[in-house]
């Protein structure tokens, strides 16, 4: 492996081999938390050319509702991947307000997919799952892949078939589908999109910007959490992995981390010691007291070499980091563009 670099996941992957040339790879849901960040290190990974990155809305090279089966279909078919990386989803608080349309994507999107993907060839199929599938039952500390998954919301409810349905398509169509199951994920490079850790990353934002955090969450209310460069390295490292090595078609837990807001906040005041944070907890924190505080991923370390590398001190200040900058360079261009239109006045 190369050595770690805060500007991307590239340089971090294996050299490129003739199997990663061969690729060709469709992401639904691109536009997401995940999917701003995957199709970069993709396109770094197999190639501009062989990667199409699709959503409903925003800037996508292919609008895709995974809900429309025939445009779906017509899209495999145009683009023949030999891949699928399925991140279209509305994830977990945002399920719990609208549960009907978070079941029709979560579920009957991906159904679509598995359906269309048999269809058409795939040969491979990446899909998202999370800590949401266990329920109060699992086990709160070190939570194995084989704890029950009785998941308390819709999102976690829909995740937890997706996963039955993963085994299923694999031995029934002998299509090879992957499953993670991704604990809060944390990167500078894309905002969070409506997740019960989402304050993970906009505590970060709000510190850098000067101002006080009203947090979700109650102080202690502890969670796995992954840093983004890490998920995305461990979820390509996990689709190139040899087949022999994938041995539970359910899916695998990632593991990163675990902290709980007053974690977060003690980091933050080692570099900004005036922040203040506040602690105000809604639904969401009853959503993330059925979770667990911390994963054992040890079977994904000893069946395909699963590695975190960062943990809560080094994302943080990797987070403070690259935002403090990204503020910076934005208010730079601002005082640039308006030193500009100033001289423009000037000279009429």
């Amino acid at each position: 492996m190369g050595s770690i670099s805060d500007s991307g996941v590239a340089s971090e992957l294996e050299s490129e081999s003739t199997t990663c040339s061969r690729q060709r790879v469709l992401v639904t849901g691109c536009n997401g938390q995940i999917g701003q960040v995957l199709v970069p290190a993709l396109q770094a990974r197999y190639g501009e050319s062989n990667v199409f990155d699709s959503d409903m809305r925003g800037n996508a090279s292919i609008t895709l509702d995974v809900t429309d089966v025939a445009a779906l279909t017509a899209t495999l078919h145009r683009v023949q991947p030999t891949q699928i990386y399925h991140l279209a989803a509305v994830l977990s608080a945002t399920g719990e307000q609208d549960p009907v349309r978070a079941w029709q994507v979560n579920l009957n999107g991906y159904f679509n997919v598995l359906e269309a993907a048999v269809a058409c060839g795939v040969k491979q199929v990446f899909f998202p799952s999370t800590i949401a599938v266990y329920g109060p039952d699992a086990p709160r500390e070190a939570t194995p892949d084989s704890a029950p998954t009785r998941p308390t919301t819709i999102y976690g409810i829909a995740k937890a078939a997706g996963e039955n349905l993963a085994a299923w398509y694999r031995k029934k169509h002998d299509l090879d589908v992957r499953v993670l199951r991704y604990p809060g994920i944390i990167g500078w490079e894309s905002a969070p999109g409506g997740g019960t850790t989402d304050y993970a990353v906009e505590i970060f934002h709000a510190a850098i910007h000067g101002q006080d955090f009203k947090c979700p969450l109650g102080p202690d209310r502890a969670l796995p959490m992954l840093a983004m460069q890490d998920a995305i390295r461990g979820t390509i490292e996990f689709m190139e992995a040899a087949p022999e090595k994938i041995l539970q078609p359910s899916g695998y837990n990632l593991g990163g981390f675990s902290a709980a807001p007053m974690d977060f906040a003690a980091e933050i005041t080692r570099a900004i010691p005036n922040f203040k944070i506040d602690y105000a907890p809604d639904h969401r924190d009853s959503i993330a007291a059925s979770w667990p505080a911390g994963l054992d991923d040890s079977s994904a370390r000893r069946d395909w070499g699963w590695q975190p590398r960062y943990n809560l001190r080094t994302l943080s200040s990797a987070m403070l980091g690259h935002i403090g900058a990204a503020v910076a360079a934005s208010a730079a261009d601002s005082a640039c563009e308006a030193l500009g239109t100033a001289a423009a006045v000037n000279a009429a």
